[in-house]
């Protein structure tokens, strides 16, 4: 049985998403650039997973490409997850928490990037589905 809050057809997007900390305890948050949707918007490190992919693989793949870091899979600890519909699509989105990674992050796709306290996430705007993951980061941090 389909959900009523989920038209039928309309397909889902898994896409996972880093919550990855500095030894200060702050957040690594990315600034969508202009001419992507949601252009301008802060995000949580990530992208979409690819088939045959595991929802870890593909953070190990886009913390190298998005922001030139290296972790490992056993250094990603799931905290939880996002559920929201768009125009288009429906997002399910996995948050993994990562402490343990090499090298310092810089921006490699021309995103801004901001190291935030948790606190003082909602200061910056962020995309609907990323929204309601803030406070499992203020509780935990």
């Amino acid at each position: 049985m389909i959900s009523p809050s989920v038209p039928a057809g309309r397909p889902i997007l898994l896409v996972a998403a880093c919550a990855l900390v500095d030894a200060d305890g702050r957040v690594l948050l990315a600034q969508r650039p202009e001419g992507k949707q949601l252009a301008g918007l802060w995000e949580f490190p990530g992208g979409k997973v690819e088939q045959g992919e595991t929802p870890e693989e593909c953070l190990v793949r886009e913390l190298r490409e998005e922001v030139g870091i290296e972790t490992k899979i056993p250094c990603l600890a799931p905290l939880t997850f996002a559920s929201h519909t768009y125009d288009t699509f429906h997002l399910l989105m996995p948050l993994y928490v990562c402490r343990r990674y090499e090298g310092a992050p810089q921006s490699r796709e021309g995103q801004t990037l901001k190291w935030v306290r948790p606190k003082q996430m909602r200061d910056y705007p962020m995309p609907p589905a990323d929204e309601p993951l803030i406070p499992f980061l203020i509780d935990l941090l």
